[in-house]
C-alpha cells in the first residue's frame, strides 16, 4: 500500500522532494544501464562527453548538455572513452514532479543545452553542499529544488505547461479529498464530481500521475488507517471497520485479509 502526503519522506511526498544529488568524474568508458529509475533524474554534463541512450534514441553529448531520465523507461548512459565526462546530478520524486517538469521542454526532448549557465550550475553546488547539513536538510535542499525548477521553466519552457499543471492539481485535490472523507462511504463518482470532472479522465490522470488506480487508492488509504487504529486504540474490529467507512464488519475483514495477508485480529496480534 502506497498513501502520498504532505511529507519529508522522500517517497511518499505528494509535491516534490529531492532524493538524491552529487557529482561524478567518470572514468573512460563508465557506463550506467541498461536499467529503470524510480524517480526522475537530471545529469548536468560539467566537461567532457558520452552518450545517453532513450526511448530508442542516441545522443551524443559534450559539457554543457543536460539529460533527463523518466521513472520507468528504460535508458543507458556511457562516458567517452577519449573524453569521459564529469556531471553533477538531481533526482526528484514526488506526485507534482511530472507536473512541474511538463512547464519545461525536458519530457519531450530529453536533453536540453544549459551551456555555462552560472544559476543552473549553482544549484547544483548548493544542493551537493546542503546535503551534507546535519539539521533542516530537507528544508534547504527543497528550497534549491524549486529555484531549479523555475529557472528550468523560464529558461526552456515546454508547450504543455498549463495542461500539465492543471492536471497535477486535479490529482492533488484528488487526494486531499480522499484524506478528508476516507471515512464517509464515498465512491469514486463522489470525488469526480467533487472535483467538478468526469470519472473516466480523473481514473486516467490519477493513474498517470500516481500510478495506481483512485479506487485501489482509496482502499488502499483506508486499510492504512485501519492499521493505524489497530495499532494505536482498542477499538473492537467492528468499531474500526466503521471508522474507515465500511458498515459491514465482516466484509472489512475479508478485505483487510486481502490486503494484509492476515484478519485484523491477527494484524493486531502481531504488534
Amino acid at each position: 500500500m502506497q498513501d502520498f502526503i504532505f511529507s519529508n519522506d522522500f517517497f511518499r511526498n505528494i509535491d516534490a522532494m529531492i532524493y538524491t544529488c552529487g557529482y561524478e568524474n567518470c572514468a573512460p568508458g563508465h557506463s550506467y544501464g541498461p536499467i529503470m529509475r524510480g524517480g526522475y533524474l537530471i545529469h548536468y554534463v560539467l566537461s567532457g562527453s558520452g552518450t545517453y541512450k532513450a526511448r530508442g534514441k542516441l545522443f551524443r553529448l559534450k559539457a554543457g548538455d543536460a539529460f533527463l531520465i523518466c521513472p520507468d523507461e528504460l535508458i543507458c548512459y556511457k562516458a567517452d572513452t577519449n573524453t569521459p565526462w564529469t556531471y553533477a546530478w538531481i533526482g526528484m520524486q514526488g506526485i507534482k514532479i511530472r507536473g512541474y517538469l511538463e512547464r519545461t521542454s525536458l519530457p519531450e526532448n530529453l536533453v536540453v543545452h544549459f551551456g555555462e549557465d552560472e544559476q543552473l550550475r549553482r544549484c547544483h553546488e548548493k544542493m551537493s553542499e546542503a546535503d551534507r547539513l546535519a539539521e533542516n536538510r530537507d528544508l534547504i535542499m527543497n528550497s534549491i529544488l524549486y529555484e531549479y525548477l523555475f529557472l528550468l521553466a523560464y529558461k526552456f519552457p515546454g508547450k504543455k505547461a498549463v495542461t500539465a499543471e492543471k492536471k497535477s492539481n486535479h490529482v492533488e485535490n484528488a487526494l486531499k479529498y480522499i484524506e478528508d472523507h476516507y471515512c464517509d462511504s464515498i465512491t469514486i463518482q463522489d470525488i469526480a464530481d467533487h472535483l467538478g470532472l468526469n470519472r473516466s479522465y480523473l481514473h486516467r490522470i490519477f493513474k498517470a500521475f500516481t500510478g495506481t488506480s483512485i479506487q485501489n487508492y482509496l482502499l488502499d488509504y483506508r486499510m492504512r488507517q485501519a492499521c493505524i487504529l489497530l495499532k494505536n486504540t482498542d477499538l473492537s474490529v467492528r468499531m474500526v471497520a466503521h471508522s474507515v467507512s465500511y458498515i459491514d464488519s465482516l466484509y472489512f475483514s475479508r478485505l483487510f485479509h486481502q490486503k494484509m495477508g492476515m484478519s485484523p485480529s491477527e494484524y493486531r496480534g502481531t504488534l
